[in-house]
């Protein structure tokens, strides 16, 4: 078995990180270097994970904020047109076709389309 260290396609970083320069699928010398690749990107799939975490904890207390002041200003907006709605109004009536002069709309007694009348 190769070593890696002994092999043309591996790599060592500057900062000591691993990296194989072989195509999993066509130039894999040895078996084990595919288990041992397939570790390296499963670190790096890892890695790239923890550096979202960071970065969600990072923006969590400004989305907190952000969160709030848009509250607030839905808060505000349904405040400011509550005057357009009045208080006393029941939502579980129902007018029946009666406009606000009292009358029927005689819309509403129309039978539809396709019967007679």
């Amino acid at each position: 078995m190769i070593q890696c260290k002994d092999c043309e396609l591996f790599r060592r970083g500057v900062s000591g990180e691993l990296s194989f320069a072989c195509d999993p699928f066509s130039s894999v010398k040895e078996p084990e270097c595919l288990q041992k690749w397939l570790l390296i990107k499963t670190n790096q799939m890892a890695a790239s994970y923890q550096a979202t975490l960071e970065y969600y904890r990072k923006l969590a207390p400004m989305q907190e904020k952000m969160f709030k002041v848009m509250e607030r200003e839905l808060d505000d907006m349904s405040e400011a047109e509550s005057w357009k709605i009045p208080e006393d109004e029941d939502e579980g009536e129902d007018d029946h076709g009666k406009d606000d002069s009292g009358e029927t709309d005689p819309h509403d007694n129309w039978p539809g389309p396709g019967t007679d009348q």
